[in-house]
């Protein structure tokens, strides 16, 4: 009997871990914008660059070379722009690239961000456009 139990409990606790979503994502507001171009000028310049095209001065010593965030959406390479993979990614990082998680921000340090990396690409006058 205890033995079911226990492991009824496992399976709903491992089920709860395999599946977990990525948090929903919030409202764009200024304030989370502004959030996120702060955090970008100070972890993210050093290889995106200020424009966010992969040109920090990090940029050339670093294979594969960082993303480019001025390209449309649909052309990024790890998420193709959608949300909650850019958040997936500044989470967890990518593998075998120097692009490392930041699971240490707060969930609305980390949306900030995904607000700022796509408001490259949405910028008139740029490649995403």
């Amino acid at each position: 009997m205890w033995s079911a139990v226990v492991g009824s409990f496992f399976l709903v606790a491992l089920f709860g871990i395999v599946f977990a979503a990525t948090p929903k994502l919030p409202k764009k507001t200024p304030e989370l914008v502004n959030v996120g171009k702060k955090l970008y000028e100070q972890n993210c310049t050093p290889c995106h660059g200020p424009k966010g095209e992969g040109k920090g001065p990090l940029a050339n010593t670093l294979t594969p070379h960082p993303s480019d965030f001025a390209l449309p959406l649909k052309d990024w390479p790890n998420t193709q722009g959608d949300p909650e993979k850019i958040f997936e990614v500044l989470t967890k990082g990518i593998a075998n690239s120097a692009m490392v998680g930041w699971p240490q921000l707060s969930e609305k340090e980390r949306w900030g961000l995904v607000y700022r990396v796509m408001d490259f690409s949405a910028t008139p006058g740029r490649k995403g456009k």
